[in-house]
């Protein structure tokens, strides 16, 4: 895909991979809606992309409210023109073993990493549909693809979005001419363990930092970018990308 004149929506864009992300597509021509519920961060990020001469806007959107994610869509849209990408990237990790039963934080990363991704695709598609050209990218993890002790209801979150991202480009790739690309990282330095209530675990996950080189944002976005980028004719469906030395 030629990016120069696209436009994208990023979810999960007030920092992060998100944040990251925007600022390397608007670097190569595109036209970014930054979508977050924390319009303070977006704004300034906003800012920081027109200073370079890019072009975005700030969207306040809450993935897990349909009605947010179709009011957000449609502001872009009507911005822009229409939406060649999106980056559906927000997400959380409160992660805790099972039987410590913080089922209000397994509702929020279902609600979070799994419906809100289906929210967002389902308000761009018609967009895609509708020109015959599109990509959607997803933001899996290692934890869609592997089971770690801590972590049985986020990895059932990134594995949803694996199983969803390949069952979608099934569907869609050739009958739509839409391209869907999963993204699979391992430990990147995020707010992602910021979220993580049970001290114990959040302890743990701090101490990977000790034993390995964490992947910054800026490498993620720059996997997307690849992804992006491929021709037209190619679709590159999975990217697992990983610390040199993560062992696991």
């Amino acid at each position: 895909m030629t990016l120069k004149g696209k436009i994208a929506l990023v979810t999960g864009a007030s920092s992060g991979i998100g944040a990251a992300t925007a600022i390397k597509l608007a670097s190569h021509g595109v036209k970014v809606g930054l979508a977050a519920r924390r319009t303070d961060r977006l704004h300034a990020i906003v800012q920081q992309i027109r200073d370079a001469g890019g072009e975005a806007i700030a969207l306040e959107m809450d993935v897990v409210d349909e009605s947010s994610v179709q009011d957000g869509v449609k502001r872009l849209a009507d911005t822009f023109g229409t939406i060649d990408i999106v980056f559906n990237n927000a997400g959380l990790m409160p992660i805790s073993e099972v039987d410590a039963l913080k089922t209000g934080e397994w509702h929020r990363m279902v609600d979070v990493n799994v419906k809100g991704l289906l929210n967002s695709t389902a308000a761009v598609l018609p967009y895609m549909r509708a020109q015959r050209s599109g990509h959607i990218v997803n933001t899996s993890s290692i934890a869609g693809r592997k089971v770690y002790p801590g972590l049985a209801v986020y990895c059932a979150t990134k594995h949803a979005v694996s199983a969803f991202s390949e069952g979608l480009r099934m569907e869609i790739g050739k009958k739509h001419n839409i391209r869907v690309t999963s993204i699979q990282p391992g430990a990147v330095d995020t707010e992602l363990f910021e979220h993580i209530s049970d001290q114990e675990q959040r302890g743990q996950m701090e101490g990977l930092r000790e034993q390995m080189a964490f992947l910054k944002a800026s490498d993620i976005a720059d996997t997307v970018l690849f992804a992006l980028q491929a021709p037209d004719y190619m679709n590159v469906a999975e990217l697992f990308v990983l610390p040199t030395d993560q062992p696991w």
